[in-house]
């Protein structure tokens, strides 16, 4: 019985160790597992918070761009947890454009800027019967300035509308004179609706009877009546005894009084003429200069050609005409229309009358001047020189010259095709327009010239 009491107890014994080792190892899985799994986060729950450092004082940085959020979808601080508005991204973005560093080809310091000058001149082409020739294109055509050779950026054979200053000669002879006077009534209908017309006159001064004005207005007609003169008297110098009228030992005894005459002397001094010629054209530029560019400037004289009297000087004059871009053109009347006398009106003797500067003026400026001495052929040559003007070429190029070069530059337009007569002007000096002007559209931009 004892053995079989010990069995049963040491049975006992060994169920108790094993019933309380599992308990054990029970009790001690959970603390485990417990301490290995981090606590989770609270959503909504607030930060701790503690005291700040009062001690320091730190500037306020500038606001910069919100925090991204974290892998959580919370931001790091509770002002932040909210996602940024499209507004806020908006402004964001375009804070983050302004610190960005500009391309190198579009930045400052790599962007190459040229001051170039544009100069267009216009041209006539006739054959060798003196006609004019049409379908000119711009391969024919070859521009030099200073003797090289400019590349073509424009060229145009359309005509333009018209900015002319019309400077009437008031001081011809009196049968000149009304010859101009019947034919004024043909000139408006030389001139279109698109063309404006301003009038001046001028005998031993300039007068201007209007501004511009529209070609085909009654004004214009008003004022080309208003503009008819009476001429001049051709004076003549008296001698000889009866110069004075009674006169007995070539004394007067009339009781005119005669502060030169001396005895023994009998002479009359012609009064000077004058022909301020110079001042009317420089007022008509000036006139003509205030048009538009894009138009024809023409100053039209109609006078003998005569200059004396006049403040301005030709060379003042034509250095202010080439500068705007200013053709004169001309209908020569009186003496200097004659055949066969304008080979002596271009000798000048110093300290006398020039008797025809028109065709310097005309020559240096690419106009061009007709001689008529009837008055059916006044009215012709305003119907002539109008088709003429609207018969021009234009060619346009980009000057190879320096902007602060401001000396004379010479032109040549030269077409290649035999036996014809090319006319424009000599050449001009720069402006500070010509930097200013808008480049042609590429509607009217010329092909490319031929190879040479």
């Amino acid at each position: 019985m004892t053995l079989g009491t010990q069995k049963i107890w040491v049975g006992g014994l060994v169920l108790a160790l094993a019933a309380a080792g599992g308990q054990a190892m029970a009790q001690s899985t959970p603390a485990q597992t417990q301490q290995s799994v981090p606590d989770a986060p609270v959503p909504n729950a607030p930060a701790p918070q503690t005291l700040p450092t009062l001690n320091s004082i730190t500037p306020v940085a500038a606001a910069g761009p919100p925090a991204p959020p974290t892998a959580s979808g919370v931001s790091g601080s509770v002002g932040n947890a909210l996602p940024s508005t499209p507004v806020q991204k908006e402004t964001a973005e375009e804070q983050a454009e302004d610190q960005i560093p500009l391309p190198s080809s579009q930045s400052a310091e790599n962007t190459l800027r040229v001051n170039v000058q544009y100069h267009a001149i216009p041209f006539i082409v006739k054959d060798s019967k003196g006609r004019l020739v049409p379908g000119i294109t711009s391969r024919d055509v070859r521009v030099l300035e200073n003797g090289r050779e400019q590349h073509m950026v424009y060229f145009s054979s359309d005509p333009r509308g018209l900015s002319v200053a019309l400077v009437i000669d008031q001081s011809v002879t009196h049968d000149t004179m009304e010859k101009i006077n019947d034919s004024l009534s043909a000139l408006q209908g030389a001139f279109s609706p698109y063309d404006e017309v301003s009038v001046f006159t001028y005998n031993n001064g300039v007068k201007m009877q209007t501004a511009f004005t529209a070609a085909q207005s009654a004004r214009l007609g008003a004022v080309l009546e208003q503009s008819k003169g009476i001429g001049r008297d051709p004076l003549m110098g008296m001698t000889g005894p009866l110069a004075h009228g009674s006169v007995i030992n070539n004394m007067p005894v009339d009781g005119v009084t005669d502060p030169g005459h001396q005895a023994g002397s009998m002479s009359f001094t012609v009064p000077r003429e004058f022909h301020t010629l110079n001042d009317a054209i420089l007022a008509a530029a000036k006139e003509v200069a205030t048009a538009d560019r894009s138009r024809m400037r023409v100053v039209y004289v109609i006078s003998d050609g005569k200059e004396y009297g006049s403040i301005a000087k030709s060379k003042e004059v034509t250095r202010y005409l080439q500068t705007n871009n200013i053709e004169v053109w001309a209908t020569q009347v009186g003496d200097s229309a004659i055949k066969g006398t304008g080979f002596l009106d271009r000798i000048h003797i110093p300290l006398m009358m020039r008797d025809d500067v028109l065709p310097k003026y005309t020559a240096a400026t690419g106009g061009q001047f007709d001689s008529e001495f009837r008055p059916r052929g006044i009215e012709q040559s305003f119907e002539h020189i109008s088709a003429e003007l609207r018969s021009q070429y234009i060619v346009g190029y980009y000057t190879h010259e320096s902007p602060y070069n401001e000396s004379y530059r010479s032109t040549a337009v030269t077409v290649l095709r035999p036996d014809l007569t090319i006319i424009c002007k000599d050449g001009y000096y720069p402006s500070a327009a010509d930097n200013t002007r808008a480049r042609p559209s590429p509607a009217q931009q010329a092909p490319a010239t031929a190879p040479q």
